[in-house]
């Protein structure tokens, strides 16, 4: 049984986690509305990412069997979210899971030939802050806030924001963890307020990704424990039809993990260990 007659949203899909989530679902059957920033390849080849893009996005959905609407959004602007999460529940009357993955925060990791991101906190650029707090850990919030009427009148639902370890220990950039923590602590809160009407909400760690800009890196990185984009939407989807699903309500989860609770494996057929805190060393 596939995820027909489904609805997701999952913000930021240009690219990335949240472009193999899309896929994913896409896959099963789901309908899969989506947003981003980037239009086309054109704009994705001046996008600091340098590639992407929702054009990109529709071309590699058209053999699925799902169905893809695409919504031109930037976060930053609260009533650009408002109109998507409008639009979806206009079309359909529900969001039966809305994925919180829209994430500016890797934009200009280079300034003036500088790598920025090491910099200790009072050297770091303030675009950084907004990117990562005031667009990324705001929109979570609020497209939370939209999504949740709708769930909380059937009485079913899930928020799921994208996070990772740096919540819990030092990671490289201090803004960066504030946001991941931020995350993970706005799961648990909502899902305090949503459990009453048998709503989920929780935070997902996923391992290392091979997004495009992991590949772009790859000689320099070990990717032999590593995850396609598409992973973390197989898990999504394993945690949607989970019937323990509210057990799970208002914790951090590692994508890994669960792909081994649900006996999910990777396109290739491989399933990533889970990390654990002992493989970060700086901490």
């Amino acid at each position: 049984m596939g995820l027909e007659g489904e609805v997701f949203l999952v913000t930021g899909a240009s690219r990335g986690i949240g472009r193999g989530v899309a896929l994913a679902l896409l896959e099963a059957g789901a309908t899969v509305h989506v947003t981003g920033r980037t239009r086309t390849e054109a704009e994705a080849l001046v996008h600091p990412q340098g590639s992407g893009s929702l054009e990109g996005l529709r071309e590699e959905a058209e053999s699925s069997p799902g169905r893809l609407s695409i919504h031109y959004c930037d976060h930053a602007v609260d009533r650009q979210t408002e109109a998507v999460i409008a639009d979806v529940l206009d079309r359909h009357g529900k969001i039966d899971v809305l994925v919180n993955n829209a994430w500016p925060g890797y934009e200009n990791m280079v300034e003036s030939d500088e790598f920025t991101w090491a910099r200790p906190f009072w050297e770091q650029p303030m675009w950084r802050w907004e990117a990562m707090i005031g667009v990324a850990l705001r929109t979570a919030f609020v497209a939370s806030r939209l999504a949740a009427p709708a769930m909380v009148a059937k009485r079913r639902g899930l928020v799921i924001n994208i996070s990772f370890w740096a919540a819990e220990f030092f990671e490289g950039n201090a803004i960066y963890g504030v946001a991941k923590a931020g995350a993970n602590k706005l799961a648990a809160d909502c899902a305090h307020d949503l459990r009453p009407h048998g709503v989920a909400a929780l935070a997902l760690y996923p391992g290392l990704v091979r997004t495009e800009a992991v590949l772009r890196a790859a000689e320099y990185l070990d990717l032999s424990n590593s995850e396609s984009p598409r992973f973390i939407g197989r898990v999504v989807e394993g945690l949607w039809r989970d019937p323990q699903l509210m057990a799970k309500s208002g914790s951090v989860h590692v994508a890994a993990s669960l792909a081994e609770e649900y006996g999910i494996v990777d396109i290739d057929g491989t399933r990533a260990r889970p990390l654990v805190r002992g493989d970060f060393t700086d901490h």
